[in-house]
């Protein structure tokens, strides 16, 4: 059948979801394949949280925006996919404090013993975290295959460290 290759007979591009220039950078480039000198290239800034996120997921956003800017890998054209992020970040924290509190298995109203709601509310958002952690390249494969980059920007605590140390000190 025409135009029905790769997966399953789709039709449409074959193939894996295409890897953005940053990353690729940061892996090195391991296909060797050539760059796409035409991808948009936002500046490189941790767009302010949306007002819904509950507590965890704004601590989240912090923490995870925080490392991705460090790696240029975030702008204001990836906020929902970081709010995306945050708030599944965020339900697998509440739900695992109420399995925390409840227990994994619950009494039906019949009597039986039944899986708790909450666990299937934790597995649902751990597979969405998965998929939304690879589109950041977060996940722990992704950074077995990061190169260290030298950061353009100036490190105001390493600066500090460096002006503390003393001539013929320890480095």
């Amino acid at each position: 059948m025409a135009g029905t290759k790769g997966h399953g007979g789709k039709a449409g591009r074959s193939g894996g979801k295409p890897t953005p220039t940053a990353l690729k950078l940061l892996h090195g480039n391991p296909g060797r394949r050539p760059l796409n000198q035409h991808e948009p290239q936002p500046q490189p800034r941790l767009p302010r949280a949306p007002e819904h996120l509950g507590e965890a997921a704004r601590k989240e956003w912090q923490r995870a925006g925080r490392f991705l800017l460090q790696l240029g890998l975030v702008s204001d054209l990836d906020r929902a996919a970081l709010a995306a992020y945050a708030t599944v970040y965020g339900r697998w924290v509440e739900a695992e404090q109420a399995l925390s509190t409840h227990g994994v298995l619950i009494k039906s109203p019949n009597g039986f013993p039944m899986q708790s709601p909450y666990l299937a509310v934790a597995n649902r958002a751990l597979e969405q975290m998965r998929s939304l952690l690879s589109e950041f390249g977060m996940s722990p494969a992704s950074r077995t295959r990061v190169a260290g980059v030298q950061l353009d920007e100036d490190d105001p605590f390493e600066d500090y460290l460096r002006r503390r140390q003393k001539p013929g000190g320890p480095a």
